[in-house]
């Protein structure tokens, strides 16, 4: 009984599992850069004189916050509020974090559960780490996101600072699609030496904190991952460095970060002070993410006596200190000629200076205002306004050596001078490969050349067969795709991409083939049936506690035995969570908590749901799709399923029914009733099908009237152009969706 997939669903998940490269969030109403937010926040005096008595506590108490950026005006109460950073907890200007979802379960604000706002106290131009941000944003790293914002507590105006985006699950969740690798935040001492193969002894110490923090999975606080990263950076032989790297870590990408931390002079980072960053593994790849954390030391600011604006680019660590992460880059002829090639694209390409230094005075201009009656902004240093205003031109003495402008002049010329002359091979990161319904995969790779492209190319084999060719087509941005057809599921098939450029020089990656396994045997009936994101009164785990939870349907006609067979919300990661070794009968339910701790029994994941929306699915052990159901945002102790068992239509359920046949009779029909859906989307063919007819009209992106038509439940889209279109109902539901 071979179930036959539906290919409206897995095109949703294609366009998400294939989109390797870091996402790039909008900056939204949170992070807007072009006005200056005023942030409010309400707390007890008794408590704040408290906070600022006891710097290093790490306590969060309850207050108020608001926001208000001119648009738009939003109050949380309450959230949790303390003091954060390190050497500033003991400035007078110090930095705050702002934790949404401490007090209130869930909560967040524009996706965000922390708010950091730094002071800045170290920086005349309050501007160099917004700087920064933006200068890595530019050069595609997933780098968070930064604006300028007043702050106001208990009434009274406390300055002007920086909203910083934090990295959390959610910050990786956005950038990466996924949330549920480990998360290190890697501060003073975390050169990534090597001590040994423990990974136990990577949880050193320094002070009351890890070196190597993991601030995700804690419970399990398996440092197996970060280990085998450092025994490669630090062991693997020259001739084996790149291959072993790449199946690993995201070279490419750091090497980008290396260009920019050099560039902006950023010695409070790993290069120099082994600090300052975060790794996340990122399980959508495999590969370890380098993440930049707290620039503000950085575009002249010094403590050391050196000018690092004129500083070596390739020998830039401490002289005798094991940086081995940058060294063994450098140090490695092909890597090395790879850094000089990002290096010479930032400074050259990425940024133009003149271009960038009237960005940053169009900024000044606009949040010098705030200056003038910031406080706090005298304390630290005597700064004065005019002080502010001349340390974009020149240096304010101390640890100001250089002003922002100069620096960004002088370091140009200096890193321009000091590249090498070098013809880089052809680099080749984010290679993807989807199993895609009926008898295709797809294969995608972003491909980076410092002269011209001339062929791009999947050297594949079928059951270990001869070699053969299929060249990759450029569908933009240097992302390059193919689609093999006529190949079975049975069938295994090992793949390479190969780029050659304009000088001949051919790159064949990964270096050794990887490996798409056939499917072995029949995929069952089984359904996602039915779900909750947000249960709050509706039923109870055998704790008493009222958890997410997912139900399973066998619409089969025998038995199937779950524990051949993966529960995730992540199609990034189809293994994330083994299902029990349970039988589920013919026709029957079987009900799972996802509650995000397993170690609760056997029927608790290892992931929670989010009631803003994502995906859930079940994959087979050969990670073959089975069954997949993307939800949007729900509504509290309301239901989203299928209208009957196992049936496509989904809708939301006033009344639930948890482990039990799905009751039409409790649709929700004041809410969205006929849930409106789009498939496959993106779209790439010629027609996109609707789970139910409507009458229909089509809208583009500018709000011209495409098409419209009566019963329908297909539209044909051969004639529209690549973009944004919207699909309204006569009865009020609409849909957004994508034409490549």
């Amino acid at each position: 009984m071979k179930k036959i997939l539906f290919s409206w669903i897995l095109s949703l998940f294609v366009a998400q599992l294939m989109l390797a490269q870091g996402f790039f969030p909008e900056n939204g109403p949170l992070y807007i850069d072009t006005v200056v937010p005023r942030i409010d926040i309400t707390v007890d005096p008794d408590t704040l004189t408290w906070i600022y008595e006891n710097p290093e506590s790490e306590t969060e108490f309850h207050a108020m916050f608001v926001f208000n950026n001119g648009t738009v005006l939003d109050t949380i109460n309450p959230v949790g509020f303390r003091l954060r950073g390190n050497t500033s907890r003991y400035s007078a200007k110090k930095s705050f974090k702002v934790s949404l979802n401490t007090f209130l379960k869930g909560e967040k604000y524009y996706g965000v559960e922390k708010i950091n706002l730094n002071g800045e106290h170290n920086d005349p131009t309050i501007m160099r780490s917004k700087v920064m941000w933006d200068i890595l944003r530019k050069f595609d790293v997933p780098a968070p996101r930064a604006n300028h914002v007043r702050l106001f507590i208990n009434g009274n105006y406390h300055g002007l600072y920086i909203n910083v985006e934090h990295v959390d699950e959610e910050f990786v969740l956005s950038r990466f699609g996924n949330n549920d690798g480990n998360l290190f935040k890697c501060l003073y001492p975390a050169d990534l030496d090597y001590i040994s193969s423990n990974p136990n002894d990577y949880k050193l110490e320094s002070g009351d904190r890890r070196v190597y923090e993991l601030k995700t999975n804690e419970e399990s606080d398996d440092y197996t991952d970060l280990a085998n990263l450092i025994n490669i950076v630090n062991n693997a032989s020259e001739n084996h460095l790149i291959c072993q790297l790449d199946e690993v870590f995201n070279t490419y990408d750091y090497l980008k970060i290396m260009a920019a931390d050099l560039y902006c002079g950023d010695w409070d980072g790993y290069i120099y002070n082994k600090n300052n960053y975060y790794i996340y593994h990122n399980t959508a790849t495999g590969k370890m993410e380098f993440i930049p954390y707290d620039v503000d030391n950085t575009f002249g600011i010094d403590w050391f006596n050196i000018d690092w604006a004129t500083r070596d680019i390739y020998n830039w660590q401490p002289e005798g200190e094991p940086r081995p992460l940058y060294t063994r880059l450098v140090t490695n002829p092909e890597l090395r000629k790879q850094f000089t090639f990002y290096a010479d694209a930032l400074i050259n390409r990425a940024i133009n200076i003149d271009s960038l230094i009237q960005s940053i005075e169009i900024r000044k201009n606009m949040i010098a205002p705030y200056v003038t009656d910031d406080p706090f902004y005298p304390l630290d240093y005597g700064y004065s306004y005019d002080d502010f205003l001349r340390s974009y031109n020149e240096s304010t003495g101390a640890h100001v050596k250089k002003g922002l402008y100069p620096y960004l002049n002088e370091r140009a010329t200096s890193m321009n001078a000091q590249l090498e002359n070098t013809s880089m091979a052809p680099v080749i990161k984010y290679i993807r490969h989807k199993r895609e319904s009926g008898q295709q995969i797809r294969i995608t790779a972003f491909v980076d050349v410092q002269t011209v492209v001339e062929m791009v190319a999947v050297l594949y084999s079928l059951n270990d067969g001869e070699i053969q060719q299929a060249e990759m087509i450029h569908e933009e941005n240097g992302n390059y795709a193919v689609t093999l057809t006529d190949i079975s599921e049975e069938t295994k098939v090992s793949y390479q991409v190969s780029v050659t450029d304009g000088l001949e020089q051919e790159q064949i990656l990964p270096c050794e083939a990887r490996i798409i396994n056939p499917a072995t045997g029949d995929t069952p009936l089984l359904f996602i049936n039915e779900l909750m994101a947000d249960n709050a009164h509706v039923i109870a785990d055998e704790y008493g506690v009222f958890s997410d939870w997912v139900e399973i349907y066998n619409g089969d006609s025998e038995p199937v035995f779950l524990g051949d067979y993966f529960l995730t919300d992540n199609p990034d990661s189809p293994n994330k969570w083994q299902m029990p070794d349970i039988s589920i009968p013919v026709g029957g339910f079987e009900l799972f908590w996802a509650d995000g701790d397993p170690t609760l029994g056997s029927h608790h994941t290892n992931f929670k749901l989010s009631k803003d929306g994502e995906a859930v699915g079940i994959f087979s052990l050969q990670l073959i799709a089975v069954d997949e159901l993307i939800f949007e945002a729900q509504s509290e102790d309301v239901s989203y399923g299928r209208v009957t068992d196992g049936d496509t239509t989904l809708v939301f359920f006033t009344t639930s029914t948890p482990g039990s046949t799905n009751a039409p009779s409790a649709i929700d029909e004041t809410g969205d009733l006929l849930h409106l859906m789009v498939y496959p989307n993106p779209a790439t063919g010629e027609v996109v099908n609707l789970n139910r007819k409507i009458n229909a009209r089509v809208f583009n992106s500018s709000g011209k009237m495409m098409f419209s038509g009566s019963q329908i439940s297909s539209i044909d889209i051969g004639k529209f152009a690549p973009g944004l279109y919207v699909v309204l109902s006569e009865d009020g539901a609409r849909v957004k969706f994508m034409i490549y």
